[in-house]
């Protein structure tokens, strides 16, 4: 049972650290109404790219490595049945699926901050389109796994166990959250990798899933995330004329940009026995 509490705690940590923090970026008073307006009805020419240095892509790339080695290495599979036994003997009974809505938390908590106020990196549209598009590459990858793997999964219900959909859908909207919010407070992205991590427990005392079906599922969900905010500027910046236009441009040192644009020519004339040069400029 020390892991259940262990568990609830953190998730009272979660929330305590999420209404402080809410209460922090809200002093202002809100206008609803204008807040939906803003998201609603505006459009960037561009969007922000994904900042992000290549070795970011390791940790959880590292975690689907991990995941996947279970059906190559026993030691991680005897690691399995360790964690698995371990459970068993701490909470034989525990049928508790809090998890279920613990996976969407991080997600619903951007869009009603962003009710209250605190926006992301992105608009309204922006910000569902790449969440559309990060849920679209998690859920061909994990159940496109699942259908090929063919993993039991430790309570024998049914041979979907590798990797695990919640804990892949979790840590995609704790990615979400973070690359949302994590510039403006770290704090929101504790909480969002909070809820996850909440999440990959809570399968394995439910008996759904084995620790390496849930560590492959974290990765997998990371990674799709991290996909999507990487290729959707691309995507997204191509297809209006100012976008092309900004892209095309955004790699040109500012004080280039900055420089004014002019043109001059000076041509000679000849008028009534008179040589002169005529000068033009347009700004």
């Amino acid at each position: 049972m020390k892991s259940i509490l262990t568990l609830l705690l953190c998730c009272i940590i979660s929330f305590k650290a999420f209404s402080q923090q809410t209460q922090t970026d809200t002093g202002k008073k809100i206008n609803i109404a204008d807040t939906l307006k803003k998201n609603l009805f505006t459009a960037p020419d561009t969007v922000k790219h994904l900042r992000s240095k290549a070795w970011a892509l390791v940790p959880p790339a590292a975690l689907v490595a991990y995941g996947t080695s279970n059906f190559f290495l026993k030691p991680v599979r005897r690691l399995d049945v360790s964690i698995y036994n371990d459970i068993n003997e701490d909470a034989p009974n525990f049928k508790h699926h809090p998890e279920n809505y613990f996976q969407y938390t991080p997600v619903a908590l951007v869009y009603a901050l962003n009710l209250v106020g605190i926006h992301g990196k992105n608009t309204f549209v922006d910000r569902s389109l790449i969440f559309v598009m990060a849920e679209g590459m998690m859920g061909l990858t994990t159940f496109g796994l699942k259908k090929v793997t063919h993993r039991l999964r430790p309570d024998g219900s049914d041979y979907n166990s590798f990797p695990s959909g919640h804990t892949a859908n979790a840590f995609l909207g704790a990615e979400f959250m973070a690359q949302e919010l994590g510039d403006k407070s770290i704090g929101y992205s504790v909480i969002g990798y909070g809820f996850a991590t909440a999440t990959g427990i809570l399968r394995m005392y439910n008996r759904d899933h084995w620790f390496s079906d849930v560590v492959a599922g974290a990765g997998f969900g990371i990674l799709s995330a991290k996909a999507a905010y990487l290729l959707y500027p691309y995507i997204r910046n191509r297809l209006f004329k100012a976008g092309r236009e900004k892209e095309d441009n955004r790699n040109i040192p500012d004080e280039l940009k900055k420089q004014p644009k002019t043109s001059s020519i000076i041509m000679p004339s000849y008028n009534n026995g008179i040589v002169g040069l005529n000068f033009a400029m347009q700004f």
